[in-house]
C-alpha cells in the first residue's frame, strides 16, 4: 500500500508536540497506531519502522516524546552525547506528561477524517514503557511493547504511587510484551515482576521472551536481528488488526 507522510504540531498540556504521521495514500477510514521512540526521537530507524505499519494500512503517528526538554525536530544520534541527552530527557519528563501526550494524540486522531475512532499503541525500549504506559488509557484497544524499559524498576519520574507498574490493574485493552533474553536493560528477576503483576491483575497480555539483544528491532547497529524484526512487524500487523478492527 503507497503511503504518505505529514507533520503536524499537536496542542498537548505541556506544549507543541510535533508528530509525524504516515498513512495510506488511499481515501478511506484506517485505524490509528501510536508509535513512541527510543530516547533518540525520531531516528531513520523509527521511521522506517513507522512507514512499514502504515504500509499495511494503519495511521501511524510518531509524537517527539521529549517535546518539551528540546527545541521542535530534535534528533538524537545513535552515539554516547546522544545516549547521555535522551537518558537525562527520560528520567526528567514525569510520566503524568506522557500521559497528557496520549490523551492529545487520540483526540487528534479522532477528530481526523481518514481515521476510525480505533486506537492503539506501539513502541521501542522506553516507548515500549510509553506504550504500557498508555494502555491505562480507556481509548487504547491494544499496546505491542518491545522490551519495554524502567516498568520493573520504576526509575522514571512520577507522582508517588502513580508509576506504570503500580497501575497495571487499570489497563484495559489487550498487551503483547516482547523481550530480549540478553537485554541488560531488563533482568530475568525485572521480567519476573512484570509478568506476575500482570497476572495477578488478570490483565488480557500475551509474553514472549526472545534470544535476542537489546534494540533488535534497530535496522541500525550491531544488535539488528533482521529475522526476529520481521517476525515481530507480522505479529504486531496481525494483533492491531485483530485488535482494531
Amino acid at each position: 500500500m503507497i503511503i504518505t507522510k505529514e507533520v503536524h504540531d499537536i496542542a498537548t498540556a505541556t506544549g507543541v508536540m510535533r508528530t509525524y504521521v504516515y498513512r495510506p495514500d488511499e481515501s478511506g477510514q484506517y485505524s490509528t497506531i501510536i508509535f513512541y521512540s527510543e530516547i533518540f526521537q525520531q531516528t531513520a530507524p523509527i521511521a522506517r519502522s513507522a512507514a512499514i505499519l502504515a504500509g499495511h494500512g494503519f495511521v501511524v503517528m510518531v509524537p517527539e516524546v521529549f517535546h518539551e526538554l528540546n527545541p521542535i525536530g530534535t534528533v538524537l544520534e545513535y552515539d554516547d552525547a546522544g545516549k547521555d541527552k535522551g537518558n537525562a530527557d527520560k528520567f526528567a519528563k514525569p510520566l503524568e506528561h506522557h500521559d497528557s501526550d496520549t490523551e492529545a494524540m487520540v483526540e487528534f486522531a479522532r477528530s481526523q477524517a481518514y481515521c476510525t475512532s480505533q486506537v492503539g499503541v506501539m513502541g521501542v525500549c522506553i516507548g515500549g514503557h510509553l506504550a504500557y504506559r498508555a494502555a491505562l488509557n480507556a481509548d487504547i484497544s491494544g499496546a505491542f511493547c518491545l522490551y519495554p524499559t524502567d516498568i520493573h524498576s520504576n526509575t522514571l519520574p512520577c507522582e508517588q504511587g502513580n508509576d506504570s507498574l503500580t497501575r497495571t490493574g487499570d489497563i484495559a485493552g489487550e498487551l503483547v510484551m516482547i523481550f530480549g533474553k540478553q537485554d541488560p536493560h531488563v533482568s530475568s528477576e525485572g521480567r519476573k515482576l512484570i509478568y506476575q503483576k500482570l497476572e495477578q491483575e488478570q490483565i488480557n497480555f500475551s509474553w514472549q521472551e526472545v534470544n535476542a539483544q537489546h534494540a533488535f528491532m534497530r535496522d541500525e547497529g550491531e544488535r539488528y536481528d533482521a529475522a526476529l524484526a520481521l517476525q515481530m512487524y507480522l505479529q504486531a500487523v496481525a494483533f492491531f488488526q485483530r485488535v482494531l478492527s
